[in-house]
């Protein structure tokens, strides 16, 4: 049974599932990944291991961070698993997303991605088409 890898970002969501959707053999294991980066709840850890009078775990915001990305992963799985409508793993990870996705797609036959960013820069001359 051939492995589709779709992953799930944030702006380029719904044009990963609809791809896998069309594309993706009938009889695929289609996995839905979303790689949530630690630099957000890092940060707000950071920020306030640097405040004096920090003795106080529970009023470290970077846990409030981590689980406010936890349910906006959750919710953009669940958006996408909806829109997918076939039978789907659903697969939540942390962590730098280069060295998450690679680990996720070990083993998959196709990994489904969308590009995002700057249009303006398409990315180095060897991308180009010949």
């Amino acid at each position: 049974m051939p492995v589709v890898v779709v992953w799930i970002v944030e702006g380029t969501w719904p044009a990963c599932v609809d791809a896998a959707r069309r594309h993706a053999p009938e009889d695929a294991e289609i996995v839905l990944l979303h790689v949530t980066g630690p630099d957000a709840a890092d940060a707000a850890h950071g920020a306030f291991a640097g405040l004096l009078g920090r003795g106080h775990p529970e009023r470290d915001p970077g846990t409030r961070v981590e689980h406010l990305a936890a349910a906006s992963a959750a919710a953009l799985l669940q958006a996408a698993t909806d829109r997918l409508a076939r039978p789907c793993t659903r697969v939540e990870r942390t962590g730098r997303p280069e060295h998450e996705v690679i680990t996720a797609t070990d083993g998959a036959d196709l990994l489904v991605l969308a590009r995002d960013g700057d249009r303006t820069r398409l990315g180095p001359h060897s991308l180009a088409p010949p």
